[in-house]
């Protein structure tokens, strides 16, 4: 039967979705958007004092601007998608945004910016963000219900694999390129846990503005967007469920270097800059002294982190955190997109006379890719 969007709430689900829902595969037309027909509207959230504004701002511009561009834009690093689209701002808000914002997407560069997780926002601070971000984008809201879709997962995944398998892979497993996926993994157990199937369901149906995922309104019949909708949620079936994680104490200053009474390794840097997964593992293995650093927002250190490294997220002031590090040690950066966060970190540090430092070219994930080891911390399900 197809879906009817305004039936009785029956409380299937949790509205939480990532910054980086859906890009499709495909070249498809774009849709004039500008009545999103059976979809009534919500009021807006509340307003931002002046001073709750000024701060939200300075937050986006520290913590997110890296990724998603100064201007919401999207597609600065890791492609990061655009904050500005229509479709997600109207559906996202608040808990959509609010909830990948505080928990971020396990697996994935997005990490978790809620204090509670590890993260250096407030739960205050990150309402005010996500309602920033609301009132930035000059969009509406539409309402959703909690409703489950229902569909034919069989017609959905022939429907999937036509449409959308190139991008996100199959059994929506995403597609790696160049040391990112180009599109969003389905199959992610945030993606899962998080996102409600009108959400979902919505995003197939209108597209993401400002990214590759176009509308499929144009494309399938109504019956349709619900097979899909219905196909995407049956990747829900033997994920692991999300577990929160047990904080634990970071590294004291004194035990910043890695091997303190041992020689530094000696490098050939690529292009300047970097080195390979297996240089590092060797230079662990043979116990050389170096500073480790983990430029991941804290709460992704938590969960996992090559061993021996210090949790620096990419904003951290590092006039401070220098005052603990000698000039002469070496120093390896690296993060999960798969080098941004660690590039702007180097970066600083360079242009503060740190000459002896390096980048993981490939990442926490290509290292874990190669069957590196890494500490995993403890979780709570």
């Amino acid at each position: 039967m197809p879906y009817k969007r305004n039936f009785q709430k029956s409380g299937a689900g949790v509205a939480i979705v990532s910054f980086l829902l859906i890009v499709s595969a495909g070249m498809l037309k774009s849709v004039s958007a500008d009545d999103r027909d059976g979809y009534s509207k919500q009021s807006p959230p509340r307003t931002l004092t002046q001073a709750q504004e000024k701060r939200a701002a300075q937050n986006y511009q520290k913590y997110c601007s890296l990724c998603h561009g100064e201007n919401r834009e999207g597609y600065a690093n890791d492609n990061a998608p655009s904050l500005t689209s229509r479709s997600l701002i109207e559906s996202g808000v608040p808990h959509g945004i609010l909830r990948t914002l505080s928990y971020g997407r396990d697996g994935t560069a997005m990490g978790g910016y809620l204090d509670e997780v590890g993260g250096p926002l407030s739960l205050d601070e990150t309402w005010d963000l996500t309602y920033w971000l609301f009132w930035q984008s000059g969009h509406d809201r539409i309402r959703l219900t909690e409703n489950p879709v229902q569909g034919d997962r069989e017609k959905g995944k022939g429907l999937f694999q036509q449409h959308c398998a190139t991008c996100h892979g199959e059994d929506g497993k995403g597609v790696e390129q160049d040391g990112h996926m180009i599109a969003p993994v389905l199959s992610n157990p945030s993606f899962l846990a998080y996102n409600k199937d009108e959400f979902i369901r919505y995003a197939i149906e209108w597209g993401r503005e400002g990214t590759a995922m176009q509308s499929f309104r144009p494309l399938v019949s109504e019956e349709d967007l619900d097979n899909l909708t219905a196909y995407v949620r049956s990747f829900e079936t033997g994920v692991q469920p999300l577990g929160k994680p047990i904080l634990r104490a970071e590294p004291e200053p004194k035990d910043y270097i890695i091997n303190p009474n041992q020689s530094d390794p000696d490098f050939e840097l690529r292009d300047g800059k970097y080195i390979s997964s297996e240089t590092l593992y060797a230079a662990l293995k043979e116990g050389r002294r170096m500073v480790l650093l983990d430029t991941r927002v804290p709460s992704v250190w938590q969960r996992s982190h090559i061993e021996g490294s210090v949790p620096v997220p990419y904003y951290t002031d590092v006039d401070k955190l220098m005052e603990d590090i000698p000039k002469g040690v070496q120093i390896v950066a690296y993060c999960s997109c798969p080098r941004a966060a660690a590039d702007y970190l180097v970066k600083q540090l360079n242009d503060m006379g740190y000459s002896r430092t390096a980048v993981l070219y490939e990442g926490i994930f290509g290292w874990m890719q190669k069957g590196l080891p890494v500490m995993r911390g403890a979780v709570v399900r």
